[in-house]
């Protein structure tokens, strides 16, 4: 792909990426697309097919970013506690580091594209198109990683405990500012550097109550 089509692919990627965070697969157009990227319709259907195609390519794009360095981190703690057991903190925290420092100094498209991810994660229709298909893989792995470290724990216990981790995530990328009213300004939704320092031993305690053996 030469230069000048790189950056039509790029531009139209962006568009997308943008509408379909502010008003959701079924509220954008192929037309409203191109509009915003400044090229005609059929560039779009070039470069990235039908809408269905375009969408699960704007998902895939950071996707794959978030993943790399995510496996990343998981690798590195199982290296460090190697021949041990990863710490559940640091699975933890290799599982949402990566996810809250893009969203929080990684400019606009980052914080669009976890926008985006915070309304497919909630969309019965939209999930398998994105989540399950290019996450599930992953959090396969996490979760691996985390009957390690709680070798005792029964499966139904660990992958609820994801579930409720999944769900403050989502939570916290959607960023509604419920929690601004709440706390009447103490606390911020987009203080993500708050929700990070939070988030792993909040996430632990839970994991580690639910996961007992031998819970009341």
């Amino acid at each position: 792909m030469g230069k000048a089509a790189h950056t039509t692919r790029r531009r139209i990627l962006d568009a997308a990426e943008k509408l379909f965070a502010e008003k959701g697969f079924h509220g954008v157009s192929v037309r409203e697309i191109a509009r915003a990227a400044d090229v005609d319709v059929a560039l779009v259907n070039y470069h990235c097919g039908r809408k269905n195609d375009l969408f699960e390519t704007v998902f895939l794009r950071r996707a794959e970013v978030l993943n790399r360095e995510r496996l990343a981190m998981l690798n590195a703690c199982r290296e460090r506690a190697a021949p041990d057991p990863p710490e559940l903190e640091d699975i933890i925290d290799a599982f949402t580091h990566p996810l809250l420092t893009r969203s929080a100094r990684g400019g606009a498209g980052w914080r669009r594209y976890f926008a985006l991810v915070a309304q497919v994660n909630n969309s019965p229709e939209l999930a398998p198109i994105g989540m399950t298909r290019y996450f599930d893989p992953l959090v396969q792995q996490f979760i691996a990683a985390i009957r390690e470290a709680l070798p005792d724990a029964r499966d139904e216990d660990i992958y609820w405990s994801y579930h409720f981790l999944s769900g403050a995530l989502t939570l916290t990328f959607a960023q509604t500012g419920r929690i601004d009213k709440l706390s009447g300004g103490v606390c911020r939704s987009s203080d993500l550097a708050s929700v990070h320092e939070r988030l792993v031993p909040y996430t632990a305690a839970g994991f580690r109550r639910l996961c007992k053996p031998d819970k009341d």
